[in-house]
Formats: C-alpha cells, sequence, structure tokens
C-alpha cells in the first residue's frame, strides 16, 4: 500500500533508525514491536496500526518532542489511507510574498496607517487595528478549533491553547478531565471516549467532524462514580466481591470510560477493561462496554464460565499470591 503518505512516514521512520546502531532486534525488545513488524513500517510495506508503538520506537532512537509531533501527524495521514478513509484535511501552504508597494501605493497606505478596518467573513467579525504601519494579530472570535488558529487535525503530544479548548469541551461535556493544554493519555482516553458516545469512528485525535461534535454539546460524558461503580461490583459478584472491585480498580481506576490500546492496535474498554475479543464474543459494541452496568455484567458472564478472573490474569495475580500456603503436618 505504498502511497504518498505511507512512504513520507516510513521516510520518517528510517530517520530515527539510522540514527542509531542496534538492530531491529534489538529496538523490538525495548519496545515490544516484532523486529519484522519494525522493519515493515520502516520500509512501508505496512502501517503501524497504533501510534504507541511507533512513538516508543521513536523515543528509543532518541526523538525530540517537536518530531514525535510530526511523527503522529505523519502517522494520523497514513492511517487514513489504512482505513480506507478520506484523510485529515492537510494545512495550507503559506501565500507567496507580495512584491514590495511601489511610492504611489505606499502614500496611500500611509493616509489609511490609523484607520480601523473591520472585516466580515463567514459571520465572524475581525477588527484590524493599524498605527504607524504595525497592525495588532486578530483576535479570535467564534468557535476557535474550527479556526486557523488550530491545526485541521489536533493529537498526542500537542501543547497549545487548541488543546485547552479541546479540554474545557470535554469538562463541559461532563468529562472528568485536567485543563492544562497538554494532549497526553488522560486527553486522548477522554477524545476517544467522546468520539464513541457521539457516533464517530474512535481514532483518538480531534479532527473536523470530532470539532464540531464537540461544539455541538449533545453528548454527555458524566456518569458513575468511583464509589457507584464499586457497590454495583460487589452487588453483581457476591461470591469475590473484593477480588471483583481490587480488578476493576487494577484495570480502569473505576473509570467507567477508561480505554487502552494495546500494541497490537486492539483496544480494552471501560470499567473491566473488556478487550475486542470479549466485545465480539459477547456481541457487545464499544458504547455498551462504556455502559458500566453492561460492563459489569459482560464481565460477570466471563467469570461465570470457569468461576475465576483468568480472563484478568494481570491484575488477579496479586490476589492468587496472597492466598495463605496450606499448614505443615505434624
Amino acid at each position: 500500500m505504498h502511497t504518498v503518505e505511507v512512504e513520507r512516514l516510513a521516510a520518517f521512520l528510517r530517520t530515527f533508525k539510522n540514527r542509531t546502531e542496534r538492530s531491529y532486534e534489538a529496538l523490538a525488545r525495548r519496545t515490544g514491536v516484532s523486529s519484522s513488524s519494525l522493519h515493515r513500517y520502516c520500509t512501508g510495506t505496512k502501517i503501524p496500526p497504533d501510534y504507541g508503538s511507533i512513538q516508543r520506537f521513536a523515543r528509543e532512537c532518541g526523538a525530540t518532542q517537536d518530531e514525535l509531533r510530526e511523527l503522529h501527524r505523519l502517522w494520523v495521514l497514513a492511517d487514513a489511507v489504512r482505513r480506507g478513509q478520506p484523510e485529515p484535511e492537510p494545512e495550507l501552504a503559506e501565500p507567496p510574498a507580495e512584491p514590495p508597494p511601489s511610492r504611489s501605493r505606499r502614500r496611500r497606505l500611509t493616509l489609511i496607517g490609523a484607520a480601523a478596518l473591520v472585516l466580515v467573513t463567514g459571520g465572524v467579525t475581525v477588527l484590524l487595528l493599524s498605527s504607524g504601519g504595525q497592525s495588532e494579530p486578530p483576535a479570535v472570535q467564534g468557535p476557535m478549533l474550527l479556526s486557523s488558529a488550530c491545526p485541521p487535525v489536533i493529537g498526542m503530544g500537542q501543547h497549545d491553547e487548541c488543546v485547552r479548548e479541546v479540554q474545557t469541551l470535554l469538562h463541559r461535556a461532563g468529562a472528568k478531565i485536567s485543563i492544562d493544554g497538554d494532549f497526553g493519555p488522560q486527553t486522548l482516553r477522554r477524545v476517544t471516549a467522546f468520539q464513541v458516545l457521539s457516533g464517530l469512528q474512535p481514532r483518538g485525535v480531534v479532527d473536523e467532524a470530532t470539532k464540531r461534535a464537540l461544539y455541538d454539546q449533545k453528548v454527555s460524558m458524566a456518569g458513575w462514580s468511583p464509589q457507584e461503580v464499586e457497590r454495583r461490583i460487589r452487588e453483581v459478584f457476591p461470591e469475590e466481591p473484593d477480588r471483583a472491585v481490587g480488578i476493576a480498580r487494577c484495570q480502569s481506576f473505576l473509570d467507567p470510560l477508561h480505554v487502552l490500546t494495546n500494541t497490537n492496535g486492539t483496544r480494552n474498554w471501560g470499567v473491566f477493561q473488556l478487550s475486542d475479543r470479549l466485545l465480539t464474543e459477547f456481541a457487545g459494541t464499544q458504547r455498551q462496554a462504556y455502559d458500566p452496568e453492561w460492563n459489569i455484567q459482560a464481565a460477570r458472564r466471563a467469570w461465570s464460565r470457569h468461576q475465576d478472573f483468568r480472563d484478568w490474569e494481570h491484575c488477579d495475580q496479586p490476589f492468587r499470591s496472597s492466598a495463605p500456603p496450606p499448614s505443615a503436618s505434624g
């Protein structure tokens, strides 16, 4: 699937690989991605299914924060090709510089040097003040995310007022989120949840459709508190309430809107972090997985098959290891 977008991503990945003398095998051990996959990513014969895998690869090769941000932008474009969707609208190039004005033109400009020009475009009024040939930057009015002040796609690694606007809108929708202008893992989880609840594809980046849905404010992200989640888990798992709550807390911090992306591109959803495999097995959807009642009942169904928590082996380990040893005879 060699397209311009895929080749640009592969070429950028090769620049990181060329910085290090380590082999693909050595990098694979550090990143949790197979050496063959890393090689295919760098040659453009395979598109990474998730950003996390190539982010770890780039970090191991010494990528800077700016390079990670550019890597994420290139991955979004390539991922759109992989999914067979229209790619995000690219940023517009800067217009060519105009030649310096003639003497007569400069005279006319001087006459209006202190004038106030009011421009009305698409219902948004921008006031430009000129004084002595200097102009104030135009103030952004109207929806910030839909203006030229923000890039077409906002995603991981970005830190600016556009991210702060995203976080503010998510908070207004009822999401529990820090408003710090930093697009990190917490913002990624909330954006993904918002997209699922809005009926959008959960790509984890804020594209135009997500921006408009955020401003529409038709989706509520308010839900159960951790105390309500814990109480319901204890009711549904009367045989082992402490163990069930402990596993859910390990999985999601009792957060109904928690989501985690695995290195192979699959994801886990909701209170018990139901895997894509379990969702398919139980004929569930991502939206249902965010419903704490459905999620807890699905976890109960998984538990009932063997009367144990083998589907959450990692989080169940402390409970197994804490079991008292058999008493010695004699």
